[in-house]
């Protein structure tokens, strides 16, 4: 039975860099979910006739939240979604399953790497067609839309069983539940070589993989244990629950913590690797050594020709502004395509879409191809995988062979959370006005090249956005500022530090960086406005 509900707008309803993200005691208020799938629907002209895919990485309130939408959709008139078994869809696989089935659009129920479970955080990504990222023109109308709302449409009706696979109907409209891991591991047969890293499993070669208890476990032992031969055992925190066991899924030195105690103890395995929440990023480390995810980037760029799907070559790559310049130095020397872009993958489609780049990544752990149109954890931990089993090299033989030949970029994020929104907008409002009186500047032995908003223009739609600040410096040391879109409790500001090093590869990070910390917080005046002397978490 259609029911039209009478609704109140909520204000807070604007999706940041990788769609909305609240607070689960904030996402489940009355009508809140229910008005923001509304606002969807109405802002893109309704969803009648139309397909869409959903799925989530079963976190706390997406069971209740996937009934809701299908529920909302059936009402709406679509007439067909795909759905993940039981839910279950990771976001790479989603982009995916959307292009292969020429879908209008798709729903992600995922906070991507953000904690679980009813004190943590909920959130829904909205991909369209291309299978990535909705615009920020389709998200402006969406946030307009949830602002006005007075209605939305529901059906009255039983649940949905989405335990098995096959086709029902909900009214008029076909529901397909899907298993996800099928068809993305297709994906991943096409594109790398198997049979090489099958038989590197073979020979001895010891791997851990740590799914966090996130959506990609089912993924991972499907792929590394079943056909590539890994040891059972070599993917670890393989089930997907609600609050993720605890643990917080973002796969970094902090959070990744048994991972990497296990890669830094005298029994390590030869690899180790984790992916987030949702599975689209990622955490590569060798034995005591870890790979930053800037220099990852660049080292699949160097290395594409041991991957079957790319050796016929690539059109280019493209990082964002706040990650390292490792990946232009390799772009300049295979005379490739080069793009920097704002935080957001969204700003990749464009240039995936019009054949500019076929690699990209982001900093925060975040790398992929245009195999699909979001960043891909399992991609990465395979494509490493080939690179190790063509070379015959180790992870860290790997990286130091590109640093012989690149140089390297001492890289760290300094991220002051929990700011006070108007504080952290009014401290960056107020650099950007001093940045043109820094130039010429010296601070602890660093001089100022250049200090300037980051403004990208897409060469694709014309569009420009402005992204953070960026401080250059006459030895190519720079410092990035940018307020973080992913987080749900006060506001996070983002400092990004980078120091380039042709000879010394073997400093410690942190002592190598500590200087250029120093000026980036006098620079920002971040002590005297946020009353942080440190950074709450580096990575």
């Amino acid at each position: 039975m259609l029911k039209i509900v009478q609704t109140t707008p909520y204000t807070d309803q604007k999706m940041g860099t990788a769609g909305l993200r609240k607070k689960s005691k904030v996402a489940t208020q009355e009508n809140y979910l229910e008005n923001f799938i509304q606002s969807i629907f109405n802002a893109i002209g309704g969803v009648e006739g139309k397909v869409f895919i959903l799925g989530g990485d079963g976190r706390y309130f997406n069971k209740v939240a996937i009934q809701k939408i299908l529920k909302m959709a059936a009402a709406n008139g679509m007439k067909k979604m795909i759905v993940g078994q039981n839910g279950f869809m990771s976001t790479p696989a989603s982009s995916r399953i959307l292009l292969q089935n020429h879908a209008d659009g798709g729903f992600v129920l995922s906070a991507s790497h953000n904690p679980g479970g009813i004190n943590g955080d909920f959130g829904i990504k909205y991909a369209v067609a291309s299978g990535g990222q909705c615009p920020t023109a389709i998200s402006d109308q969406i946030y307009e839309n949830s602002k006005q709302i007075s209605e939305y449409k529901i059906l009255e009706t039983a649940d949905i069983d989405l335990s098995k696979l096959g086709t029902q109907k909900l009214e008029n409209m076909e529901i397909e539940v899907i298993d996800p891991v099928n068809e993305y591991v297709q994906m991943m047969e096409e594109i790398f070589d198997f049979a090489a890293i099958k038989k590197l499993f073979a020979s001895g070669f010891r791997f851990v993989f740590d799914a966090m208890n996130a959506v990609t476990g089912p993924y991972a032992q499907k792929i590394f244990e079943e056909i590539l031969g890994a040891p059972k055992g070599s993917v670890v925190n393989y089930v997907p629950l609600e609050d993720f066991g605890g643990l917080h899924p973002d796969p970094n030195l902090i959070y990744a913590k048994d991972l990497v105690n296990l890669m830094y103890s005298s029994d390590a395995p030869d690899m180790g690797a984790a992916n987030d929440g949702d599975g689209d990023r990622n955490m590569i480390l060798g034995k005591s050594f870890f790979v930053t995810p800037s220099d990852s980037l660049a080292i699949l760029t160097d290395n594409y020709k041991y991957i079957p799907a790319y050796k016929n070559g690539i059109f280019g790559v493209a990082k964002s502004a706040a990650t390292s310049t490792a990946v232009a130095r390799v772009a300049k020397a295979l005379n490739i395509g080069y793009y920097e872009v704002p935080t957001g993958w969204k700003y990749f489609c464009n240039l995936m879409d019009s054949q500019r780049i076929t690699f990209c990544g982001e900093e925060s752990f975040g790398t992929g191809s245009s195999h699909i149109r979001e960043k891909d954890g399992i991609w990465a931990v395979l494509f490493w995988l080939n690179i190790v089993a063509a070379t015959g090299e180790s992870i860290e033989e790997i990286t130091r062979r590109h640093w012989q030949k690149y140089g390297r970029s001492y890289y760290m994020r300094n991220d002051y959370e929990g700011i006070d929104p108007q504080v952290a907008n009014q401290l960056m409002a107020d650099l950007e006005q001093k940045l043109p009186d820094l130039k010429g500047m010296s601070f602890n032995g660093f001089t100022i090249k250049e200090a300037v908003p980051f403004i990208y223009n897409d060469p694709v739609d014309g569009s420009s956005t402005k992204n953070g600040l960026i401080v250059y410096f006459t030895d190519q040391s720079r410092i990035v500022y940018r307020l973080s879109g992913t987080g749900t409790n006060g506001a996070t500001l983002r400092v990004y530090l980078e120091r380039y090093e042709r000879e010394r590869f073997d400093e410690d990070m942190i002592l190598m960086l500590n200087g250029l910390a120093q000026v980036s917080r006098v620079i920002a005046e971040i002590p005297a406005r946020t009353g942080k002397t440190k950074a709450d978490v580096l990575t």
